[in-house]
């Protein structure tokens, strides 16, 4: 959603003056920021009504003029808590033009009226008003706690130490100490290494010590798209047998939960936004426009009618409710939520199942369409965030961090190229680590982990460097792994002699660019 957007005319004008009040060199986006804010704190609210009650002759902002990119999710925040409404609302940016025309107009009235009153004093004024605020307000978080789902998840408080390999020079012993605070803040993982090098067997070897170590409490989910043959299966078996993991081969055996169960089906608001943030992934990964959107939005809404609380509809419902809809018309909609219901890649109960108690590895075929793969893998990934964070944060103790899950993302390359598939891992990497859940993204080099956007590999404190094709880029390897330039002439050197089964990593409990021999699951 792009928010470009024009002032009335008449405060093309004030936007200069106002601005001419700051320091020099300030930019007149600014301004139109602080009108947004100043708008929201005086509690005004608009409706549907009085969209057009400004002109759109003004001085124009396109998006990323407005917002600063770092900022620009919570300005969009302000607005959804502000009106009850979901992020992708399309009324979303009239509502800011609405508040910044507003804003404008009352920050002029208010510097016309007070000739010795400063920006300067504005903002210590109104800074100190917004601290106190925060002081007493009381801040419910029931708008955003699904009042309808049940599902917990034990956790699992003593020490998890992994015993990751052998050092080469020294042959001791290279462990790392999983969920220890003292030595990570976080306990996500990044493992980069071209094909043939090891790096999946490594992978299946971690989930395997984790939940062994944990007595079993922490589970797993390992999420391959790409899809196994059926030689990958039987080379599998022991992994699967090992682990008491469930083997699920979409769409031939079905994902055992119903991907809506994370709307909130008692609260009326918080379900229609949940209704809007379902419609919001089927849409950004099957490329579907506003207007489709609209429709499938309806189309749900339909679904949900005559539900009892805590039952949801399946796919074969909304289909059913978007072709009476849309009559004899197909496109990229039906197509996708016909798929969606034909291959049947979830199961069709209607009520909330838990399966975050099972090792799961989960396949989804590559004869399926993209759009239904990656539209079923980041379905299934908004499940498990919105589940976790329903839950509460997992305790510290003695410097542990208690941990529940294991979430593992094979071929994660794929996922950092698409900015429109980056947002959810972004806020899962961020948000999900107090749940006491870790994220494992493996990808076969490490380019794709450092985007423009985002840097995912400074998200994943422990990283694993088998090796690549492209050894000679320093400056990536060394940001891959956060290392000095120092440490990254090791790394160089260990890297032009490095083998398959081996690996450099950023622990802190073993010399950093010094080459260790992994432990793999197939020599457990």
């Amino acid at each position: 959603m792009q928010i470009n957007i024009r002032t009335s005319e008449e405060n093309q004008e004030i936007v200069r003056k106002l601005t001419s009040k700051l320091p020099v060199g300030t930019k007149e986006n600014v301004i139109a920021r602080i009108a947004l804010g100043y708008s929201l704190q005086l509690g005004k609210r608009f409706n549907s009504s009085e969209f057009n009650i400004y002109d759109s002759k003004g001085k124009e902002y396109k998006d990323h003029i407005l917002f600063d990119a770092r900022f620009r999710d919570f300005y969009i925040a302000l607005i959804s808590q502000h009106y009850g409404i979901y992020k992708t609302d399309d009324n979303i940016p009239k509502y800011i033009k609405l508040h910044i025309d507003h804003g404008l107009e009352m920050l002029d009235n208010l510097f016309g009226n007070s000739n010795n009153y400063t920006f300067f004093d504005f903002l210590v004024e109104h800074l100190e008003k917004g601290i106190s605020m925060l002081h007493t307000t009381e801040v419910s978080f029931d708008s955003v706690k699904n009042n309808s789902q049940k599902i917990e998840k034990s956790y699992f408080q003593e020490a998890i130490k992994v015993e990751l390999g052998e050092s080469l020079n020294t042959k001791e012993k290279v462990e790392l100490n999983f969920n220890n605070t003292k030595f990570y803040n976080n306990n996500h993982i990044a493992v980069a290494g071209s094909s043939g090098t090891g790096k999946t067997q490594f992978a299946l070897y971690l989930l395997s010590e984790i939940s062994e170590l944990s007595n079993h409490h922490v589970n797993f989910i390992y999420l391959d798209f790409k899809g196994l043959k059926d030689d990958d299966v039987q080379q599998l078996k022991p992994f699967f047998e090992g682990t008491n993991a469930k083997f699920i081969d979409a769409p031939n055996t079905k994902f055992p939960i119903n991907p809506l169960s994370f709307i909130d089906s008692i609260n009326s608001v918080n379900k229609n936004m949940g209704i809007d943030k379902f419609v919001d992934i089927i849409c950004k990964y099957s490329n579907i426009g506003i207007k489709q959107r609209g429709i499938l939005r309806e189309a749900t809404i339909e679904a949900f009618e005559g539900k009892k609380t805590g039952e949801y509809p399946n796919f074969d419902e909304i289909n059913n409710r978007l072709l009476d809809i849309v009559g004899d018309k197909r496109d990229t909609l039906t197509e996708i939520i016909d798929d969606l219901s034909r291959y049947e890649i979830f199961q069709e109960d209607k009520k909330i199942k838990n399966f975050l108690n099972e090792n799961i590895y989960l396949s989804l075929s590559g004869d399926l369409s993209n759009s239904v793969r990656f539209t079923s893998l980041f379905l299934i990934i908004n499940y498990i965030y919105n589940i976790f964070m329903n839950m509460e944060n997992t305790p510290v103790e003695n410097n542990n961090r208690a941990m529940r899950y294991v979430l593992l993302i094979d071929e994660a390359h794929v996922i950092f190229k698409e900015k429109k598939y980056q947002d959810i891992l972004e806020k899962i990497l961020r948000e999900i680590r107090s749940k006491g859940v870790s994220v494992i993204l493996l990808s076969q080099g490490i380019e794709e982990f450092n985007q423009p956007s985002f840097d995912f590999s400074s998200m994943c404190e422990i990283s694993f460097l088998l090796d690549i094709k492209d050894k000679s880029n320093t400056k990536s390897i060394n940001k891959f792994l956060g290392l000095s330039e120092k440490d990254g002439i090791k790394v160089s050197r260990s890297l032009e002699k490095i083998q398959k089964g081996e690996a450099i990593s950023n622990i802190k409990e073993f010399p950093k660019g010094e080459l260790f021999k992994i432990n793999q699951f197939y020599n457990k």
